[in-house]
């Protein structure tokens, strides 16, 4: 029987109450005009790095417990593009280009095509440098190469005339999306992950993770389908908020 590490899916259950709380707050701010710069104070923009960063670490992470990565990552991808086509259609003014979704689906897939050579590097060495590249290539959507906000060298503007190149990290001046993960460079926060888990294991310290946190667990559990279901819901109950 195959261990189950319930505590990786008790903080993927806290970063889903994290994201439910946001989306909810943004649909009212936002969508509903409370107050529409609500998404751009500082504190609101480090609490929504920190839930998608999250996702994207555990979803690195359970790359090592997945039995067909490559199904998975095309499920997950196939999410991703509904997600793009509701939000395109109900509205198209806040539609989903490459959201978080795409972003762990193709992960998924070039992380579990890359496997053997990314087991070929010390796990500190390689959470080291998955952070690094990271921290490095940050700015590429914004057109630079620096350390996060510090800007070292300006990226061509050649890069950024493919309109679908934007799910590479180069978006062209047209384009938008409220909810933009480009592969540069999320990917780099998958991988650290990745290499996060093989220094867990590296230093036997397995045992720690199959604590269970009640309700917390059984939503990580099901992350997918709530991740699906839970915009409707936050959208619905501001909807509803608005009303009175």
């Amino acid at each position: 029987m195959k261990t189950r590490y319930h505590l990786i899916d008790s903080l993927r259950g806290f970063a889903l109450i994290n994201m439910f709380a946001y989306h909810f707050l943004f649909d009212l701010f936002v969508m509903y005009g409370a107050d529409r710069n609500w998404w751009l104070y500082p504190w609101t923009v480090a609490w929504e790095r920190f839930i998608c960063v999250s996702f994207i670490l555990l979803s690195g992470v359970s790359l090592h417990f997945s039995r067909r990565p490559y199904r998975r990552g095309l499920i997950v991808n196939a999410c991703g593009l509904l997600i793009t086509a509701v939000t395109l259609l109900i509205m198209p003014d806040y539609a989903v280009w490459f959201g978080v979704l795409n972003l762990i689906g193709c992960s998924m897939l070039i992380c579990a095509l890359a496997r053997r050579l990314l087991d070929k590097l010390d796990p500190i060495a390689g959470a080291i440098l998955s952070l690094e590249l990271f921290a490095v290539f940050y700015g590429v959507p914004q057109r630079y190469i620096g350390f996060f906000g510090i800007k070292l060298l300006a990226v061509p503007d050649w890069f950024y005339q493919f309109r679908y190149a934007a799910f590479l990290g180069f978006p062209d001046v047209g384009f938008r999306s409220s909810d933009y993960f480009p592969m540069i460079p999320w990917i780099f926060v998958f991988a650290l992950g990745y290499y996060l888990w093989r220094i867990v294991i590296k230093y036997n310290k397995r045992d720690f993770f199959k604590r269970r946190i009640p309700i917390l667990d059984f939503l990580g559990r099901h992350s997918l389908i709530i991740y699906l279901l839970h915009q409707p819901v936050c959208f619905g109950l501001a909807a509803l908020i608005n009303l009175f």
